[in-house]
């Protein structure tokens, strides 16, 4: 036969009532298989009155599961010895109890659900995500979407046909908790953000913010202010004055974006944002979604949406793009970049780790990197010293060297006749010292 036992296929010797757990298993989450006659190695054992067994594996589902889930039960032949193959779909009717219990696979372990697992096959079971249940209150402003709707599409004034356009008042005439979290204030406590800004050891707590009972529109404004305070700077390059970015802004608002859109909203933890010297990490309550597995997220354009009705108002905003918040779209920011955007997947949380920016190389010209290296580190040269050391001609050493500011991978020091120039590690020097000195 060639198989294994695996998440999606179960084998067992003899028929024991133990096997109802993984029927319940493969009902909650995915379809699966349990084929009777056959030990964990592989081996046949056989099943004697074959037909006889069929229907008492067909009684003890119908006595045991509730509700009673989809499954097809087929007689076959192994090694010239007769087995049973029990096909269970997944159901939409979850949670499927045996004996009050609902279970699910592990790899090849069926174990039973935890409390928060249990709440979300629940919900799923009632076809209604947990951001479309009733709001704890009725009484909602919504000021800042308001405003923002006027922003973007010139709506002066909302109304409930607004609301019901987007999704945040529902047919039955109430709104539902996208709304109570979009409005300009809620009683959702859990449904915040936690931003810490660490000094230089990643110990000491530089600044922190907790945002709690706000629009979600508001904590998303606040994050990036925050985030252009410690991770974006100006500089003065001749009559210039150049914006610089240690961290992409397009990244982390997208990364932001992606946890809003995909936290857990049934567990009670903050969205939590970790700024630090050399990186960002935003961790996210709640696993990736049953039906998504790591390769579907990681190699794909798919944007995953645990919660659809407030990303259909962030669309609306035009606060998040058609790619911008798939985890291959975050991903393409950094681009050109020896560093790169990290997720890590956990049982509970999602962590996005943004990395600084640092210039590939590789993507400079012989002559570039020939004139990078004679600007060593530390090392101030005029323009007519650059010429000397590489033979360059005027107009040849003013593009190669205004390449190079421009990658930021060099400085400019001082005005004509004195100015020099340097290599540097872009924007080192000022990121260091906001994480000493804010």
């Amino acid at each position: 036969m060639g198989m294994r036992e695996k998440y999606n296929l179960e084998f067992r010797k003899e028929i024991t009532e133990d096997f109802l757990k993984t029927v319940s298993a493969y009902s909650n989450y995915h379809d699966g298989q349990i084929i009777f006659g056959i030990d964990e190695n592989c081996k046949a054992a056989g099943i004697d009155n074959v037909e006889d067994e069929c229907k008492r594996i067909e009684d003890m589902i119908n006595e045991y599961l509730n509700p009673l889930p989809d499954y097809k039960i087929q007689a076959e032949k192994f090694l010239e010895k007769n087995i049973i193959i029990l096909s269970i779909m997944k159901g939409r009717e979850t949670p499927y109890y045996f004996k009050g219990r609902a279970y699910k696979r592990q790899d090849v372990r069926t174990l039973e659900v935890d409390r928060f697992e249990l709440r979300r096959l629940v919900i799923d079971g009632l076809n209604k995500d947990y951001e479309e249940k009733k709001a704890s209150t009725q009484n909602l402003h919504f000021g800042i979407l308001e405003a923002k709707l006027r922003e973007k599409e010139g709506i002066e004034n909302i109304n409930l046909d607004t609301l019901a356009d987007l999704n945040l008042y529902n047919k039955e005439g109430y709104y539902n908790i996208a709304a109570e979290l979009l409005a300009d204030t809620n009683n959702i406590e859990h449904a915040g953000l936690d931003i810490v800004v660490y000094g230089k050891d990643g110990v000491q707590i530089l600044y922190r913010e907790i945002f709690s009972k706000k629009s979600l529109l508001a904590q998303y404004d606040r994050a990036v202010e925050i985030f252009k305070r410690y991770y974006q700077y100006e500089e003065i390059s001749g009559k210039q004055i150049i914006k610089r970015e240690l961290i992409p802004e397009e990244a982390f608002r997208g990364s932001l974006v992606y946890a809003i859109l995909n936290r857990a909203l049934d567990i009670y933890l903050y969205i939590q944002v970790n700024m630090y010297e050399d990186r960002i990490e935003i961790i996210i309550p709640g696993g990736l979604p049953a039906s998504i597995s790591d390769d579907e997220s990681f190699y794909s354009d798919i944007i995953l949406l645990q919660n659809p009705v407030i990303a259909g108002v962030f669309y609306r905003l035009c606060i998040v793009k058609k790619f911008e918040s798939s985890v291959t779209g975050i991903k393409r920011v950094y681009k050109g970049s020896l560093t790169e955007t990290e997720f890590r997947i956990f049982k509970d949380s999602i962590c996005i780790v943004l990395p600084l920016i640092e210039i590939n190389k590789s993507s400079l010209s012989e002559e570039e990197l020939f004139l990078l290296d004679i600007l060593k580190e530390g090392i101030e040269l005029s323009r007519q010293e650059i010429e000397e050391k590489t033979g360059y001609n005027r107009m040849k050493t003013i593009r190669r060297l205004n390449r190079l500011l421009e990658k930021d991978l060099i400085e400019k020091l001082g005005k004509d006749p004195g100015t020099t120039y340097r290599q540097k590690k872009p924007g080192k020097k000022q990121h260091k010292k906001r994480f000493i000195d804010n």
